[in-house]
């Protein structure tokens, strides 16, 4: 059975998905269900092999970190994953990819009775990405600022040999740092631009988006990777923006000073990433390009995707390799390929989904 706990409180934020309030700026609710999942157990959750379900929709920038962190770790046969599909209503998420559209550990329709599971008044909003207890069926927690940390760091008896120390000790306070810098500035950034509901707040968002890209454009000219020459959870969290931002966040959210392909060393770093084992082989654009223009209908009414931009350039070569690299880290490695059974659709990748 799952801890007793107490639902967040719920406030005038209770719907989370994300949507235009004329005259305001987005807002988003940042009260998750902070319960963790550790080596001790102290919330009442022991990190156990095959306990746990991660559910992560492709389609979600904030579930694609998940799915990139598990991926380089080594914990597929730890944790298993549930896809919802790329579209949900305002009550949840679906499970519209498995057969008969139901989840086929948990045997749910919706993500939404998970939460139901644990609390049977659950006010807010039902978001990926969520780690379910399997014997209970039961939500955990849904803070995703918190899950990839605790794969890093609490999981590592189920990590693979070579696993990277994405989280290392001697950096974290700076990883820290960086990564609420970047949810603010970036990665919710974005959101804060596309959903501005006044002509000053978008101009405001705009610019503090582009100030905080003009960033990392000249930090990435300094180093291969976000935080020198190995790869970090400062860098899982700043891709799944990155390789949404021309097939969506450029036009959809109206962030459309420049490409991201017109910036040396953002798109360079993106190329070398979506290359790279653990994080382009996650990626499902046309999932995502769904996701967005299909559900957004206060600022995409027609529903209409667009079928640009071309994104064969993402596997053209990159410069990434002038800089000094030990990507995988003291006596890490590659991870091995994706599982078969979560092979991303051939026809949802570059080569495909622009018609190349």
């Amino acid at each position: 059975m799952p801890p007793e706990a107490t639902a967040p409180a719920d406030d005038q934020h209770s719907t989370r998905g994300a949507y235009v309030t004329e005259g305001e700026s987005f807002d988003r609710d940042m009260t998750y269900i902070d319960d963790r999942i550790t080596r001790d157990g102290r919330d009442g959750w022991p990190v156990e092999g095959g306990r746990y379900r991660l559910i992560a929709a492709r389609a979600c920038p904030w579930a694609n970190r998940t799915l990139i962190a598990r991926r380089l770790l080594g914990l597929e046969d730890a944790l298993s994953v549930g896809m919802p599909g790329p579209t949900h209503d305002k009550r949840s998420w679906t499970f519209d990819l498995d057969e008969g559209g139901v989840d086929p550990v948990l045997g749910y329709e919706r993500l939404q009775q998970a939460y139901f599971a644990r609390f049977a008044d659950y006010p807010r909003g039902i978001t990926v990405p969520a780690i379910v207890d399997v014997p209970s069926r039961a939500v955990v927690t849904n803070d995703f600022q918190q899950i990839t940390l605790d794969l890093a760091a609490e999981w590592t008896a189920h990590h693979r040999e070579g696993a990277p120390d994405l989280y290392p000790v001697a950096q974290r306070e700076e990883i820290d740092a960086l990564n609420r810098w970047m949810l603010h500035r970036v990665n919710n950034g974005v959101y804060k631009v596309g959903f501005a509901g006044s002509q000053d707040a978008y101009e405001t968002e705009y610019r503090a988006l582009w100030s905080a890209l003009d960033e990392l454009e000249e930090r990435l000219g300094r180093s291969r990777y976000l935080m020198g020459a190995s790869l970090t959870e400062a860098d899982v969290r700043l891709f799944p923006t990155l390789i949404r931002f021309d097939p969506v966040y450029h036009g959809h959210f109206k962030a459309n000073r420049q490409t991201l392909a017109s910036m040396p060393n953002l798109w360079n770093y993106t190329k070398d990433l979506f290359t790279t084992p653990g994080f382009g082989d996650t990626v499902d654009f046309s999932q995502i390009k769904r996701h967005y223009y299909y559900v957004h209908e206060d600022i995409n009414p027609t529903q209409v995707v667009p079928l640009g931009p071309d994104l064969g350039p993402l596997l053209e070569g990159h410069d990434r390799d002038r800089f000094e690299t030990d990507t995988w880290g003291p006596e890490g490695s590659a991870p091995p390929p994706p599982l078969a059974s979560e092979v991303v659709d051939p026809a949802h990748t570059p080569l495909h989904v622009t018609g190349r």
